[in-house]
């Protein structure tokens, strides 16, 4: 069984961790302020889940959750994450993250950004445009004729199947929106961002979505 790592203990790693939990994966939850502030949660997930720190969490999660703060992720255990395949569940918020430039001017994805940092890690954008709290109330079997569906984006196709399938397992689709460079289709401020969406409905939908200046 995959063991699913996350780095981020706030509502979505909480939320994803508890999906993961209901749906038979292992998982490491991390923060930054140390596995022991975690123990309230671990003993809600029960047994499959595990207080870890970042650098383990990456080290030992077949796929790894980053939910921290944009304006933090040079603080995650780079070499850890080498191989591994990442979920990216960031957007960018100027007031919380600072300006970033290649963000203001288009140039670059939130994702691209990771990847970049993540030099040998297969990143999969995932996660960013659901809020926590429907994580584990909006998923749905296979083949139901409204089930949601999660956008994702990546360069590496076999790391986006793997993140496909773990969607499908915690009751979701997968609507792949493209590489890295096109995840700005799914961000802050875009039609579908926290909308209870359709595959059918985001192949009509994206296609007409146009990219704005950051603000």
């Amino acid at each position: 069984m995959t063991t699913i790592g996350i780095i981020g203990s706030g509502h979505i790693g909480s939320a994803v961790a508890r999906a993961a939990v209901a749906a038979g994966y292992d998982v490491l939850i991390s923060n930054s302020r140390g596995p022991e502030t975690l123990n309230h949660l671990v003993y809600e997930l029960g047994s499959r889940a595990h207080a870890v720190d970042p650098a383990q969490a990456a080290s030992d999660g077949d796929i790894v959750l980053v939910a921290i703060p944009l304006g933090k992720i040079r603080q995650l255990p780079v070499d850890a994450l080498a191989g591994k395949v990442v979920m990216d569940a960031n957007n960018y918020y100027p007031q919380r993250d600072g300006r970033i430039a290649a963000l203001d001017d288009n140039s670059k994805t939130t994702s691209e950004l990771l990847q970049d940092l993540l030099r040998d890690s297969r990143v999969v954008k995932a996660f960013n445009s659901i809020y926590a709290k429907e994580i584990t109330e909006h998923g749905l079997p296979a083949g139901h004729g409204d089930r949601r569906a999660l956008p994702i984006a990546g360069d590496d196709e076999a790391a986006k199947h793997l993140v496909a399938s773990f969607l499908d397992a915690i009751g979701y689709d997968a609507y792949d929106v493209g590489p890295l460079s096109e995840s700005w289709r799914v961000e802050r401020d875009t039609p579908t961002y926290g909308q209870r969406t359709t595959a059918s409905e985001y192949a009509q939908i994206l296609p007409t979505v146009e990219r704005v200046q950051q603000t």
